[in-house]
């Protein structure tokens, strides 16, 4: 068989821890290859120190099969799970995982958030009504355990309730059987009663078990419970009772009547049991009963119960449709076959598809798994988003060198346009130069221009009588220093004309003789070559007998048109 067909399977039992390894066949048959039992301590007072004890059997027990890191179903034992079978109301199928929800929460007796629970639907026998079985278990409680076994470097598979799996193994080796069929787990501290009928299951527990039996050898002896416990292996059995003799040793008597006694409180349990069975869950009377778990190999056990409650009794043999590989015990398996019930059941969970397929993980492993389960998404998004940026690396790459080669050309461009330029700015420098020497020369003529053109425009402007010109002078400006630096940058004030003469007329002495000389100035300020000063050296006042008056006018001198074209 591949290494990959293996499948380990762990039984944590209250007192003791089983381990069974499973291979499939070629048919998808379970084929048992290994099985190991370790005992922990007895003592109830030890409980606080059990799932340490069961951590170190684990460990242990990894090493010992190479199972490191291996996948592993295991079981819990059903006093520290809660179970309890519900009728609902029959709806649709999408509305089931709802009405299962707030059942949970009415019937689970802790908040529903401190818990794990899972539900399965099972077979109803009033055909108007659908029926759960929910379970569910301390999250502190599984977490703890579960911590155990995967320090042991189990990775766990499946979580299944003790009961549960027992009822699959049963399913799987006995679906042959008709009618109902009882099977009795006794185990260290509880009793589980599971009822089988056709597709129907049932099942409860009472709180009796190897350890009632262990504590009532502890108060009658007075002995530590690990000595009573040793007891009970070495001398117990179920006294026959009525009149079959007693035991020459008075202490085995003692401890068989013990054994009796309690034995005959489970009976009136299981009565007790079938009788609400037949009541309130509409089933039938059992035709068998099988007896499975660690109490059930004390001697006569069988025979007691064959006695009490008129049945057919015999041994579970949950290999029936199992096949045993060649390196395994047969007499080991023989004696202790009626307790490989749970290990078979999870078995199967790993085999093939099961009647009852409850599996209360703890949240951590559920989170793990998810996680894990997208490690894969995770990886293909992130080989998507590297493909991408590799498409975008290779499209800017492949821009890149096509802008590069574009570069290069415009570059050759640029540096063939460079001897152009090159050539341009000769050429300028050159005009340059000409105009450096060809502007003196354009200055000359227009300023030799200038004063004829100015003077003619000066005469078109000159009334035709009272008046006439006897000077014209040309006074340099006279430029303030300017307080305000901003002041500097202003352009230099012009050069101021002069122009001196008289005017004469029979009113030169009074306000209509000037008036001549006002029109004269008017006329001038609109010459493009001058601008009139307004308000300055108007003429003087003479006395009335005067025939003549002489006047001043002052304008500014504008730059030559021919000089700022030049400039230009």
């Amino acid at each position: 068989m591949a290494a990959s067909n293996r499948i380990f399977c762990l039984s944590l039992g209250s007192q003791t821890v089983r381990f069974a390894e499973f291979n499939l066949d070629s048919r998808g048959g379970l084929v048992l290859c290994g099985y190991r039992t370790s005992e922990l301590l007895a003592d109830p007072a030890m409980d606080s120190t059990r799932v340490a004890q069961t951590g170190l059997l684990l460990r242990e027990l990894s090493a010992a099969v190479k199972a490191s890191g291996s996948s592993v179903n295991y079981s819990i034992p059903s006093q520290s799970v809660f179970t309890r079978f519900v009728k609902l109301p029959s709806v649709a199928e999408e509305q089931v995982g709802q009405i299962v929800a707030f059942e949970a929460q009415q019937n689970v007796p802790f908040p529903i958030e401190e818990v794990v629970w899972d539900y399965q639907l099972v077979t109803s026998p009033d055909p108007g009504k659908l029926e759960v079985v929910l379970v569910a278990i301390k999250s502190d409680l599984l977490e703890e355990l579960n911590t155990a076994v995967e320090d042991a470097e189990f990775r766990t598979e499946v979580v299944d309730v003790a009961p549960m799996a027992l009822y699959n193994a049963f399913r799987y080796n006995y679906s042959d059987l008709g009618g109902c069929s009882l099977l009795i787990d006794i185990g260290a501290r509880t009793t589980n009663l599971i009822f089988v009928e056709a597709k129907r299951v049932f099942s409860c527990s009472v709180p009796l078990g190897g350890n009632t039996i262990t504590v009532a050898i502890v108060k009658d002896f007075n002995e530590p419970f690990a000595a009573a416990e040793e007891r009970k292996k070495r001398q117990g059995f179920v006294s026959l009772g009525g009149t079959y003799a007693e035991p020459q040793d008075p202490e085995v008597a003692r401890v068989s009547k013990l054994v009796r006694n309690t034995m005959t409180r489970l009976h009136a349990e299981i009565t007790r049991a079938i009788s609400r069975y037949r009541t309130q869950q509409g089933g039938s009377q059992p035709e068998r009963v099988f007896l499975c778990g660690g109490a059930v190999a004390m001697p006569y056990m069988r025979e007691f119960f064959s006695e009490k409650l008129a049945l057919p009794i015999e041994f579970l043999n949950p290999l029936r449709n199992v096949a045993v590989g060649k390196g395994v015990d047969v007499s080991e398996i023989s004696r202790d076959s009626h307790l490989l019930g749970e290990l078979v059941g999870l078995g199967l969970r790993s085999g093939s598809d099961c009647p009852m397929e409850l599996n209360l993980r703890p949240a951590s492993v559920v989170q793990a798994r998810e996680t894990a389960a997208r490690v894969p998404c995770l990886v293909m998004a992130g080989v998507c988003f590297l493909a991408i940026l590799a498409g975008w690396w290779a499209y800017f790459a492949h821009a890149a060198s096509v802008q590069n080669t574009v570069c290069e050309q415009m570059q050759q461009k640029v540096n063939d346009l460079g001897g152009v330029e090159s050539k341009f700015s000769a050429i300028k420098d050159v005009i340059k130069k000409n105009q450096e020497v060809v502007v003196p020369l354009i200055e000359a003529v227009n300023n030799r221009e200038y004063w004829v053109r100015l003077i003619e425009d000066i005469n078109t402007r000159l009334p035709d009588r009272f008046i006439w010109v006897t000077s014209v002078e040309v006074e340099a400006p006279k430029n303030e220093v300017a307080s305000n630096p901003k002041d500097k940058a202003k352009a230099p004030k012009p050069p101021v004309l002069v122009l001196k003469g008289f005017y004469v007329g029979p009113d030169a002495g009074n306000a209509r003789g000037v008036a001549v000389v006002d029109q004269f100035a008017e006329a001038l300020g609109k010459s493009p070559y001058l601008t009139l000063q307004p308000g300055k050296d108007r003429p003087a006042t003479v006395p009335p007998e005067d025939w003549a008056a002489s006047y001043t006018i002052r304008l500014d001198l504008n730059p030559s048109p021919l000089k700022q074209s030049s400039a230009k």
